[in-house]
């Protein structure tokens, strides 16, 4: 069982308190450091007036991310069963000659 740790976090100006397991707390702190990288990005190259709209724009970002490396792995995948498909057709084939 991994040991707990007790760490700030920082996003957008603000500091949280978090209990975690050790083996998250490098995870957690590149995606802050992330996260902050983009607020940055946004608010410099977009008039943006609210830390809300910014966090908004940037779990938006994020969120599309994960949802297109889920359809990248879905096409993948159906792809690889194509290839399996044909490999099978090929090998019965080659089989009975």
């Amino acid at each position: 069982m991994d040991e707990k740790l007790k760490i700030k976090i920082s996003i957008a100006d603000r500091v949280y308190p978090l209990t975690v397991d050790m083996s998250q707390e490098e995870g957690l702190r590149s995606a802050s450091k992330k996260i902050d990288a983009m607020i940055k990005q946004f608010e410099e190259n977009y008039a943006v007036r609210d830390k809300q709209d910014v966090l908004a724009m940037c779990a938006l970002q994020f969120a599309s991310q994960v949802e297109q490396k889920q359809v990248d792995k879905s096409i993948e995948s159906k792809d690889l069963d194509r290839l399996k498909k044909i490999n099978d057709v090929l090998f019965d084939y080659l089989e009975k000659k």
